[in-house]
């Protein structure tokens, strides 16, 4: 009788358990590359924290941001839609209201967490501006925000203490936790730092961490490994901050304080931690560590972002959910998987249903078991910057197609595919090897695929159905709408107008 009561009351207690929300904290680095951290391999770097968590949860190695640049990332991630269906990009316009009335935060909110939100909001809202209103404490700013914390309106408070901006992220993590202790709410903290997106600000009281460090520069580091790369890639300013930006140069420097940026997150990443164990709600907090895009960092002889090659897009993810069998078992999964994704996880962690229009899967039967759930393909693209470097991609568990569209005299439109199993550096570019010709019709196919839903679910505002037709592979360059051919319509519809 007595062992059966005994366990009648610990089956209450995992019932009790069971029935009360997760807190969830979401935190999201700025240009973070996958080397950059210690358990993706790289053993010249310092992340103790992140990698602490990767060991108690899951680390995730085919993980995408289908727009490797802030804004469209953090779009993506707050509604769980591809691009051309949140509307939002820098040089396009901003997020409709009712877009994001259905994005993560909102939707917590409105179910009874204590929302909190710090750092580079990185979107705007029509008529809502940052939605500040829409979060019960709000340490966000607009823009890139500030390394100096002071600068940063609503953080000004920590700044005395923590005068660079990474750390005063921490201590607002702390407040936030304690606050919604405090409340006796579920917390959802979601917390982008600026770091260590440029103009590299390392924070001074960590310069000795890598004092005279050198670092092992990547296989594939440097100009002769883009001999294989499209020739649109290279017409960017990606192509010339190799030099610009002194990868080529001072490849120790650049790297000594791009590191110790990252360091300072791990640091406050730690800080977030501590207070989650101070407060007692550690076996009940899901955390989510991942960037908004990579950062090329010298890599075929590119630097920054926003191109479909691996370094700019694939990044770090490492989720922690204590309350699942796998956790604590160092597991790592292969499965495919994007920024849209995480959307439909947080909201299932709350409990709550995933509205149809998002295009993201949930990752928690991932998080159940690494051999299952992900994508069988995602769709990559670039919208920003100068026509050229426009492109689509398709990725699946092996292969990256891309189609280039662009051509005028000097370049025609082209294609790449590369193994990532054999290549994973990839520097074999396989679309004109007919060996590969297979493979090159299956990746055009998927690709054809995840055209056919950018025809569909395009909006039909901020130049978006432009992309319709320039990532569309049957139509021919003269009938594509290129900014010349748009200027040469509008001149002829102006000459008509006036005769």
């Amino acid at each position: 009788m007595k062992t059966y009561l005994t366990l009648l009351g610990i089956g209450l207690i995992s019932m009790a358990h069971a029935a009360k929300k997760p807190n969830i904290i979401f935190l999201l680095s700025d240009d973070q590359s996958t080397y950059s951290v210690g358990c993706y391999g790289n053993k010249d770097v310092k992340t103790p924290q992140m990698d602490k968590l990767g060991a108690e949860g899951m680390i995730f190695d085919r993980h995408y941001d289908t727009t490797a640049i802030c804004m469209a990332s953090r779009a993506n991630i707050f509604t769980g839609m591809y691009e051309y269906k949140t509307g939002t990009n820098f040089t396009h316009g901003d997020m409709k209201p009712e877009t994001w009335a259905k994005s993560y935060p909102v939707l917590l909110r409105e179910a009874g967490y204590y929302t909190a939100f710090a750092g580079k909001f990185g979107i705007v809202v029509q008529g809502k501006g940052l939605c500040e209103s829409d979060f019960d404490m709000w340490g966000g700013g607009a823009g890139q925000t500030h390394y100096d914390t002071a600068r940063n309106k609503a953080m000004k408070k920590y700044a005395e203490e923590f005068p660079h901006s990474t750390l005063s992220y921490g201590a607002f993590g702390r407040d936030a936790i304690r606050e919604a202790v405090k409340q006796n709410k579920p917390l959802c903290l979601s917390i982008s730092f600026k770091a260590p997106h440029m103009p590299a600000t390392p924070d001074p009281r960590f310069d000795k961490v890598y004092a005279g460090k050198t670092f092992t520069k990547p296989a594939n580091y440097g100009r002769k490994s883009a001999e294989d790369r499209a020739p649109q890639s290279k017409t960017g300013r990606q192509y010339e901050r190799f030099e610009s930006w002194d990868y080529d140069k001072d490849y120790d420097g650049v790297m000594r304080k791009y590191h110790q940026q990252i360091y300072a997150i791990d640091v406050a990443l730690g800080m977030i931690r501590e207070e989650v164990e101070a407060q007692g709600i550690a076996d009940n907090t899901v955390i989510i560590y991942t960037s908004d895009n990579g950062f090329i960092c010298g890599s075929h002889g590119y630097g920054s972002k926003v191109l479909p090659m691996e370094e700019a897009s694939r990044v770090p993810l490492m989720i922690y959910d204590p309350r699942i069998k796998t956790s604590g078992q160092k597991l790592r999964t292969q499965r495919l998987t994007g920024n849209i994704d995480f959307a439909p996880t947080i909201l299932e962690l709350a409990g709550l249903p995933v509205p149809e229009n998002m295009d993201g899967k949930s990752l928690i039967p991932t998080l159940n078991d690494p051999a299952k759930g992900g994508h069988e393909q995602l769709t990559l693209m670039n919208t920003y910057g100068a026509d050229p470097t426009k492109a689509m991609s398709t990725v699946d568990g092996r292969y990256k197609y891309t189609f280039w569209w662009y051509g005028d005299d000097k370049m025609a439109p082209t294609e790449e595919l590369y193994d990532l199993e054999k290549d994973p550096l990839e520097l074999v570019n396989l679309a004109k090897n007919p060996e590969h010709a297979p493979a090159l019709a299956l990746m055009r196919k998927k690709y054809d695929q995840s055209h056919a839903h950018l025809k569909k679910e395009a909006v039909d505002y901020n130049g978006y159905q432009r992309y319709v037709s320039i990532f569309d592979r049957e139509i021919p360059l003269d009938q594509k709408e290129t900014k010349k051919a748009k200027a040469t319509k509008e001149r002829k519809r102006e000459k008509k107008k006036n005769r």
